[in-house]
C-alpha cells in the first residue's frame, strides 16, 4: 500500500512534509508508511478521503489479487515457475511493472497466434479465426473498472425510476416516440433482436422476446440515442481500435440498459430483502436468470455496495462468452479452466440451481451459484442456444446470500479444491488432471502421478 501511497502523493505534486501536514501525521509516519514498514490505518485512509477526494477502493487488496493472478497465467505461460510470495511482492510493490509484463505477454501471445495463422494459410493449411481480441479488449476495460459505469448507471436509474417496476416496455415505447420520435416494429423473422432503421426511425423487436426482453432491447436504443456524447466520451477515453471500440460502444449502450429496467438502489434492496436469491429477484423485475446475475455484479456504486460478484458465462465446450467481476476472483485467460468447477456440471441439471463453496491453490475460498440458461425463438426445431451462467462471491459472503444457508465451511469436505486450469495449477494430487503443470518435468514431479498422456491409457 506504501508504493500506492507515493505514487499518489508524487501525481498530485506533494511533498512528504505537506502530505503530512495534510493528513495530520508526522513525516516520519508518513515515510514509514510509504517504506511498507507502517500500515496504512483506517482512520489515515479516510483522511485520505477527506482531504483529497480519493476513493479507498485505490488501496483495496482486490486489485493486487487480480494482478497476481494475471502475473501467474503471463509467467506461466512462459514456462516460468514463480512462487506467490515473489508475484505479491511484485504486484504490491511494483504495479506499474508487473502490469506492463502482462501486457507484453498478452501481445507476444497474439502475435504469437496470428504469426500460426499465417504460416498456416501459406503452407495451404484451412486457417482458423483470429482470437477476439476486441471482445477481450472490451472485457478488460469494464473488468478494470470493477464493471461499474457511474455516469450511465445513475442516468439510467434516473430513466428507471419513472417507470413502473417489472413493466416499463410501454414506459419506453412512450419515451422513444414521444421523445425521438422512434416507432416499434415487431417481426417474427430469426434474425437479430433488436435493429434499428435510421432512415425511417423504426426499431424492429423480434417478436419471441418476452416483455422484459422488449423492455431491455428498447432501453439499449434509448441509451445509444441519450447517452450518446457520454458513451462517446468513454469510448474515446478508452483508447481502444476500431473493432473494440465499436464493441465497447455497444456494451456501454447495454450497461445503461441493465441500469434502466434495474434501478440501482431498487435491485439493490430487493436483492438484499430476498438474501439475493436470483429467481425472486428476477420475477420481481421480469427478467431472467441470466440478466439478474448481470446485474449483481455491477452493484459497486460509492456507498451503497451490494455483494461484490463475478458473474461468468461459458458453453458445453468450456468457451468463455461473457466474464464480469466486482471482486478480485479471476480464472486464468491462458490457462483453461477446471473441471471440478460447478459451472460445468450445470449441463447435466439443466434448469437447476446448484451451489458450490470452492478453493483456489491459494487458500480463498468462493461460493458459486450455477444453472444453464436457452436463449433463442420458441417451437420444435427452432436453432436455441445453451449456456451455464454462474454467479460467484467470496465466502465470507455467505451468510447474506440464501444459498450459504446451512454451509458448513469448517468441514474440508464441504469446500472443492478447484483451480486456474490444469497447466498453472499446483494442486499435487488431482485425478483430474488433463495435463502437467508448466514448467515441472513428469517425472520428477508427484503433482503429475494422476496425470496420463493418452498413449499409456488403458483401453479400459
Amino acid at each position: 500500500m506504501g508504493v500506492r501511497l507515493r505514487v499518489l502523493r508524487e501525481e498530485r505534486g506533494l511533498t512528504q512534509s505537506g502530505l503530512a501536514r495534510m493528513l495530520d501525521i508526522s513525516p516520519s509516519y508518513l515515510n514509514q508508511i510509504e517504506r511498507n514498514q507502517r500500515p496504512l490505518t483506517v482512520p489515515v485512509l479516510l483522511r485520505l478521503n477527506e482531504v483529497l477526494g480519493l476513493d479507498v477502493q485505490l488501496f483495496a487488496e482486490g486489485d493486487e489479487g487480480r494482478l497476481i493472478s494475471d502475473l501467474r497465467a503471463a509467467l506461466g505461460d512462459q514456462g516460468e515457475r514463480t512462487s506467490t510470495a515473489e508475484l505479491r511482492e511484485l504486484a504490491a510493490n511494483m504495479p506499474g511493472i508487473a502490469r506492463a509484463i502482462v501486457g507484453m505477454q498478452r501481445r507476444l501471445r497474439e502475435a504469437t497466434e496470428r504469426a500460426d495463422l499465417l504460416a498456416e494459410r501459406v503452407s495451404g493449411g484451412t486457417g482458423a479465426p483470429l482470437p477476439p481480441t476486441a471482445f477481450e479488449a472490451v472485457r478488460d476495460w469494464f473488468y478494470e473498472r470493477r464493471n461499474y459505469v457511474p455516469l450511465l448507471d445513475e442516468a439510467g436509474e434516473t430513466v428507471g425510476d419513472g417507470l413502473p417496476v417489472g413493466a416499463m416496455a410501454e414506459g419506453l415505447a412512450a419515451r422513444l416516440a414521444g421523445r425521438h420520435g422512434v416507432r416499434l416494429r415487431m417481426v417474427a423473422d430469426a434474425g437479430p433482436l433488436r435493429r434499428y432503421d435510421e432512415a425511417t426511425r423504426v426499431l424492429h423487436l423480434a417478436e419471441h422476446l418476452s416483455m422484459g426482453q422488449r423492455a431491455f432491447q428498447m432501453a439499449v436504443q434509448l441509451g445509444l440515442l441519450e447517452q450518446d456524447s457520454v458513451i462517446g466520451r468513454l469510448v474515446a477515453d478508452a483508447g481502444l481500435d476500431a473493432e473494440a471500440s465499436v464493441l465497447l460502444r455497444i456494451g456501454l449502450a447495454s450497461y445503461f440498459a441493465g441500469a434502466v429496467i434495474l434501478p440501482y438502489r431498487a435491485f439493490l434492496e430487493t436483492a438484499e430483502a430476498e438474501g439475493y436469491d436470483i429467481e425472486l429477484v428476477g420475477r420481481r423485475f421480469d427478467v431472467g436468470f441470466e440478466t439478474a446475475c448481470h446485474r449483481l455484479s455491477t452493484l459497486q456504486r460509492p456507498g451503497a455496495q451490494g455483494v461484490p460478484f463475478f458473474f461468468i458465462r461459458v458453453d458445453r465446450a468450456g468457451n468463455i462468452s461473457k466474464r464480469q467481476s466486482a471482486t478480485d476472483f479471476h480464472f486464468s485467460r491462458f490457462g483453461g479452466s477446471c473441471p471440478l468447477w460447478k459451472i460445468y456440471q450445470a449441463f447435466a441439471h439443466p434448469g437447476e440451481v446448484l451451489t458450490q463453496a470452492a478453493e483456489m491453490p491459494d487458500g480463498r475460498r468462493y461460493l458459486w451459484v450455477a444453472r444453464t440458461v436457452d436463449q433463442g425463438p420458441p417451437g420444435y426445431g427452432a436453432a436455441r442456444k445453451q449456456f451455464a451462467v454462474a454467479l460467484g462471491c467470496d465466502l465470507s459472503h455467505a451468510g447474506r446470500l440464501v444459498y450459504g444457508r446451512g454451509l458448513d465451511t469448517a468441514n474440508p469436505d464441504a469446500v472443492t479444491p478447484i483451480g486456474p486450469g490444469c497447466k498453472l495449477c499446483e494442486r499435487p494430487s488431482c485425478r483430474q488432471r488433463a495435463f502437467p503443470m508448466i514448467g515441472r518435468p513428469l517425472d520428477a514431479d508427484p503433482a503429475q502421478r494422476h496425470f496420463e498422456p493418452y498413449a499409456t491409457k488403458s483401453t479400459e
